[in-house]
């Protein structure tokens, strides 16, 4: 779900979404008030007040226009500062998720139990069901229990792809070679959408992201129905 007719942020479930979507709008609301001031000012100075305002200030406009920028800057680097320790934190996970892309799906992995992966692709049109989304529903979701720290590892089979859910106001970006990590703690159950956020090729419209946010009691059943089926296999 999004606000303002779809214009806005997916309502943040994590911690470090809630303080993104936060700090983007204290930022919308200094945004405005510098654009107001500098409307009014313009208009001052059109409709002939500039000299009565030079007049008063003589040379201190030089140090007022030095010195409130500067306010402004350290005043928006406080919650900045606050926001990038929250983004590079990473906290002891419980369970990890090994994401990896190819061209043009997912692999998820799961390796905490046992070594389980599987593959996500995306649903062809003609095969969607009655109120599937279009063009971001998968044959097999990404499971993650809730109120539980989970860290995400990215890494990429062939391109650089870019795993992304903006509702746990996670992009992490996947390279080949290399390992990214991320880790998340979602707040509340359900089902949240995502997709590649690197042009990664010619499909690369088609690599969504369906993560469905279940209790730890039923995660640990579906690992361990999964797991059987890949024994059993």
């Amino acid at each position: 779900m999004s606000y303002w007719c779809q214009m806005y942020f997916q309502n943040g479930v994590t911690f470090t979404s809630m303080r993104v979507q936060w700090a983007f709008g204290m930022y919308c609301v200094v945004l405005m008030l510098i654009f107001v001031f500098v409307m009014l000012s313009v208009f001052l100075c059109c409709s002939g007040s500039h000299q009565f305002i030079y007049m008063n200030t003589d040379h201190n406009l030089e140090r007022i226009w030095g010195t409130v920028p500067l306010l402004i800057l350290v005043f928006l680097s406080w919650p900045s500062m606050g926001l990038l320790y929250v983004l590079s934190e990473l906290e002891t996970p419980l369970v990890t998720v090994k994401c990896i892309g190819h061209q043009w799906y997912w692999e998820y992995e799961y390796t905490d139990f046992a070594v389980v992966s599987y593959n996500s692709y995306m649903v062809p049109e003609d095969e969607l069901k009655l109120g599937e989304p279009r063009l971001l529903t998968v044959d097999k979701s990404m499971v993650l229990p809730f109120s539980v720290w989970c860290r995400i590892l990215t890494t990429s089979f062939d391109v650089v792809h870019s795993w992304t859910v903006p509702a746990f106001g996670v992009k992490s970006d996947a390279v080949p070679g290399r390992l990214s990590e991320s880790s998340v703690k979602v707040e509340m159950p359900g089902v949240f959408w995502g997709q590649c956020s690197e042009i990664c090729g010619a499909l690369h419209s088609f690599m969504p992201i369906r993560v469905e946010v279940v209790s730890a009691e039923l995660f640990s059943k579906w690992l361990w129905i999964l797991q059987s089926s890949v024994l059993e296999g």
